[in-house]
């Protein structure tokens, strides 16, 4: 194997994978990745962060899972499916390639009055939303870069309460909670997204793929399927998020809305959005129609898909070139520094065009990927979790 000298700095786990030959086999490149990283002397904290997680993913990897699942037929087929990589931390499923340190104190984080959160299920309009949000709270304005992203809508479990207390005031707090982990506090507000599972499940497939942390750019929408319809996927069940927050709907601090009703009638959802942050900022947009249809623009998905992938690209680029600017960067948590600079996500992709934080935006993608296996399986799931309640009639038209 041809070895590459690179700096301590700049070295992050996808480039030592690089270094390694594809034609080995997976144990083989797991073996040559540890190597590697010993070689060349990595900090102590970064030899761990590459090699613990190549043994733990090679561990899980190695290991002969085997599930049942319904082939074309109905009939049960004995199959060895590829999961991502995930931990679980106290019973709950996170990415792995985050820090369980960090998660577990995002889970004590104590609001203060007037943060607004903003609750997903994963892939189901977070971005979006945190881009109206934005846009309202700065006068039709996007963000102008991705750092303006990371920090002013930080993602609480990625980075941990800890380093959200510490942080200024942001526009808004990202979640992928359900709501008995929620940090709950009556003086805070809580926006929650909810989307349908059929495009949830292709869109956090998609996710999955795309961003490196999880070791799963090979994997297969079959496999992607049977752990979200068993609620494995990282952040686990679905159904549980979304009914949990169902419950509240109607709490005073608490504005449910739903993927398709922003797809289908943005102009109203936003006003909506507007006046549950505050009266004022609906009278604001009612009186001035230029920066309504500002807010309208730049959180359309034509300008989010182009916009946001550019600045990923550019943060990408720097890290790459000059990894100092970031890690001497304060304003940053140092969670989330370690996650820019571990090569775990798509800011790994410098060409923005390879960068899928927004992906489609489209309702009924599901057609493209479910089979009609798949599509009845989750249709009969969905009707029973969801019996003697209002959401059976929610995407009524859209699945």
């Amino acid at each position: 194997m041809k070895s590459k000298k690179y700096d301590a700095l700049t070295s992050r786990h996808d480039v030592i994978r690089d270094c390694v030959p594809k034609e080995l086999n997976f144990q083989q490149r797991t073996f040559e990745i540890m190597n590697y990283s010993r070689t060349y002397n990595l900090p102590i904290d970064t030899h761990y962060s590459i090699s613990d997680r190549c043994k733990n993913f090679a561990s899980k990897e190695l290991e002969s899972q085997k599930m049942w699942s319904s082939n074309q037929n109905g009939a049960k087929t004995d199959q060895k499916f590829k999961a991502p990589f995930y931990q679980d931390v106290d019973g709950f499923r996170i990415p792995g390639m985050f820090s369980a340190e960090a998660f577990k104190s995002a889970l004590k984080y104590k609001p203060n009055p007037g943060d607004l959160f903003i609750v997903t299920f994963p892939k189901c309009g977070t971005t979006w939303v945190q881009h109206i949000v934005t846009c309202i709270l700065k006068n039709g304005k996007s963000f102008q870069s991705a750092l303006e992203f990371f920090t002013k809508t930080p993602f609480l479990e990625l980075i941990g309460g800890s380093a959200v207390e510490s942080m200024k005031k942001p526009y808004s707090i990202k979640i992928h909670l359900p709501f008995h982990l929620t940090p709950w506090s009556a003086s805070a507000k809580y926006i929650f997204v909810a989307r349908n599972p059929k495009d949830c499940c292709v869109s956090f497939y998609h996710h999955t793929v795309d961003t490196p942390g999880y070791y799963f750019q090979d994997g297969k929408f079959d496999d992607f399927f049977e752990l979200f319809i068993k609620g494995e996927v990282d952040f686990g069940d679905y159904f549980d998020t979304l009914l949990s927050w169902y419950e509240h709907r109607d709490d005073p601090n608490v504005l449910f809305i739903t993927y398709e009703q922003l797809k289908k009638d943005k102009r109203t959802c936003i006003l909506k959005i507007a006046e549950f942050i505050g009266p004022q900022y609906k009278d604001k947009l009612e009186k001035d129609e230029k920066m309504l249809e500002e807010i309208i623009f730049h959180s359309s998905f034509k300008f989010m898909k182009e916009h946001v992938s550019k600045l990923m690209a550019e943060l990408g680029i720097m890290i790459a070139n000059n990894p100092e600017m970031l890690t001497n960067n304060q304003d940053i948590p140092s969670a989330l520094r370690k996650v820019m600079l571990s090569g775990d996500f798509e800011l790994s992709k410098k060409d923005a065009k390879k960068i899928a934080i927004v992906r489609k935006g489209i309702i009924g993608d599901w057609r493209n990927h479910l089979s009609p296996v798949q599509n009845a399986r989750l249709e009969k799931k969905f009707k029973e979790k969801t019996e003697g309640t209002d959401l059976q009639n929610l995407w009524k038209n859209d699945m």
